[in-house]
């Protein structure tokens, strides 16, 4: 398997590789422009000899003056060691030439090269007895009239310019090689200075422990592309601190919920050892047993209702469902509770959703049970339908009472959970009512809110419409 490589490493290797591409090139670029010039340099100096050589022929009149062009144009060369002349007439007859002049014989059979100088051909350079020329050759006529013209062949001794070169290539290329060796060292450096954010946001990650979990990015010091990052790593960990302490929470009261009932069976379980007792006290004692124990067989299914809807496994049954209908049922079961605490039933309106008749029948009872536990006397516990809304169907459920205080609301479907403590161990239910219906409702695709204010506390659920299907 292939180890993956560094961040560090890939930015650097990509920084390094741009900068030696780029590098190179330029060096490439450089290398030709000065070339160029040089070749540039050597022709403009070629040709104005060559203008030089042709001002002489053309002031030439007669057969006789020709002769003399040798002397003029070796008075016109003197000072050009560098330079090389040959002319030829048209019958290849030797005209003129310098000392030591020696041409490839291929340049006086160069075509021209279409340019505005007439009949010049192009610049070439060749290697003869271990010396670089560089040259040109063109016709020249004369001003006698009807005589044919000659050609005359320049060419330049370049040694000086290709040691330069030679020179400046070794210099051009070891201060690249230079360049490329630093923009590794610094293209490291500067990765591993821009990933310090990284590493810091790691070091924070291993810190993270139970009891560490209030630790924080501080999204002002982060680099703004590692920023969006920081964000989602902070609100990681708020959820996890939340979901830890809702956890611990859940655990605690999960421990205290079954303490209670097994506690009370094995109190009446020794008081009934204690002494010898009648069978119809012994069937009494059993009696109160079962009761505990129904209570914790409620609780044990409850949770492991709430495990399933927690990891998906609730399928509901797909049917049409009349809400009115069931609210109307619900009444019903209710009533007699109700009348106890003189808390009248209202229910208003006419809705149908498509979910599992039983599961939304349990969710709505676990809310009506809610709604009329914590009702105040001779108050009104109302049920609403709504579907107005083409989109979605709205059932709220209102009762009169005390105000539940706003930071109570979001953890109201939370498993356990009790606004107010003191009224744990007089309560009938094992506080897990709420959260059934949460799970219950969000398994039909619906939401479910909480909202109190003076003195009315309404619970409103939305469900997708069965309109718009």
């Amino acid at each position: 398997m292939i180890n993956p490589r560094s961040i560090t490493f890939r930015l650097t290797l990509l920084f390094s590789t741009a900068s030696a591409t780029t590098l190179l090139l330029v060096g490439l670029l450089v290398s030709s422009l000065v070339e160029s010039h040089f070749e540039e340099q050597d022709l403009i100096e070629l040709r104005g000899k060559l203008e030089l050589i042709r001002h002489a022929f053309a002031k030439v009149r007669t057969p006789s003056e020709l002769t003399n062009i040798p002397n003029s144009l070796s008075d016109a060369l003197i000072g050009h060691p560098d330079l090389s002349v040959v002319i030829r007439g048209p019958d290849n007859r030797l005209l003129f030439t310098t000392s030591n002049a020696t041409f490839a014989t291929y340049l006086f059979e160069q075509p021209s090269n279409g340019d505005v100088y007439s009949n010049e051909t192009k610049l070439v350079m060749w290697e003869q007895r271990e010396h670089i020329y560089r040259g040109i050759s063109a016709t020249t006529a004369t001003g006698i009239t009807g005589q044919p013209m000659a050609t005359a062949a320049l060419a330049v001794n370049i040694e000086h310019h290709t040691a330069f070169m030679k020179s400046f290539h070794t210099n051009l290329w070891m201060a690249i090689a230079t360049g490329i060796l630093l923009t590794i060292v610094l293209g490291w450096g500067a990765a591993r200075r821009g990933l310090a954010p990284v590493r810091e946001m790691a070091n924070v990650a291993k810190g993270i422990s139970v009891n560490r979990l209030s630790d924080r990015l501080s999204s002002n010091s982060v680099p703004p592309e590692l920023t969006n990052l920081a964000i989602a790593f902070n609100e990681m960990l708020t959820r996890l601190e939340g979901s830890f302490h809702r956890l611990s929470d859940f655990s605690s009261d999960l421990a205290h919920e079954l303490r209670t009932p097994i506690s009370n069976l094995m109190t009446q379980t020794q008081v009934a050892l204690s002494k010898g007792r009648s069978i119809e006290e012994y069937r009494e004692v059993l009696y109160s047993n079962l009761e505990e124990y129904e209570r914790l067989a409620r609780m044990i299914s409850d949770m492991l209702f709430l495990a399933k809807a927690d990891n998906g496994l609730i399928v509901p049954n797909s049917e049409i469902v009349n809400l009115h209908n069931e609210v109307r049922d619900l009444f019903g079961f209710y009533e007699a509770i109700a009348d106890e605490q003189s808390v009248s039933l209202k229910l208003i309106g006419e809705g149908t959703v498509r979910g599992d008749r039983l599961m939304l029948r349990r969710a709505l009872s676990n809310l009506l049970s809610n709604a009329i536990r914590h009702s105040s006397y001779s108050k009104l516990v109302k049920v609403l339908i709504d579907q107005t809304n083409p989109e979605e169907i709205t059932l709220v459920v209102e009762n009169y009472g005390e105000t539940i205080a706003m930071g109570h609301l979001p953890r109201l479907f939370d498993r356990f959970y009790r606004v107010d403590p003191s009224r744990q161990k007089t309560s009938d239910g094992a506080g897990l009512g709420l959260a059934i219906a949460k799970s219950i409702i969000e398994a039909h695709k619906g939401k479910i809110n909480a909202f109190s204010s003076n003195g009315i506390t309404r619970f409103e659920i939305t469900f997708p419409s069965v309109l718009n299907e």
